[in-house]
């Protein structure tokens, strides 16, 4: 178990126990825990197992039922058709590090795009000449720092003349 691992434990009514704070918690308790980027492992209070993917399995359901479909019919019928003989590989190999890699080259895409918005502000407040291989950038950097709210009368007043 990970340093920062919640440890909860699940009685037989189904009631689940956060064995930091001592207190019964919800599923939505339990999902907004993991929202917040920390992980959880669940046991079983009288066998000791670990009941983790049954109770993660059962947070996706419920997200499910409020109308939040995480995965489409179609796979849905993959999984049941299937089962553990296909797709059993294919999730614990391949789909969560495709999910991670989604999420690390959005973040990347996010990022750089930011960088180039501020290069455009940067190089419209100075009106500089703008770099000899960015120049066909130019527009679109004037177009983000016009939109800037200290640079709105600028643009009318340019255009005026």
């Amino acid at each position: 178990m990970a340093e920062n691992t919640l440890l909860l434990k699940k009685y037989t009514n189904r009631r689940l126990y956060d064995t930091e704070k001592s207190v019964y918690v919800t599923l939505d308790y339990v999902t907004e825990t993991i929202r917040r980027g920390r992980p959880i492992e669940v046991r079983d209070a009288k066998t000791g197992e670990d009941v983790t993917s049954a109770i993660l399995t059962q947070i996706v359901l419920e997200e499910a039922r409020k109308k939040k479909y995480l995965l489409p019919p179609p796979l849905l019928y993959l999984i049941i058709r299937y089962g553990e003989n296909v797709l059993t590989d294919f999730f614990e190999k391949y789909l969560e590090q495709t999910i991670r890699n989604y999420l690390l080259l959005r973040n990347m895409a996010d990022d750089q795009f930011k960088k180039w918005l501020e290069y455009g502000e940067n190089a419209s407040r100075t009106n500089s000449p703008p770099l000899g291989g960015l120049a066909s950038f130019q527009s679109l950097f004037d177009l983000f720092s016009a939109a800037s709210p200290g640079r709105q009368g600028e643009g009318k007043k340019e255009k005026k003349e």
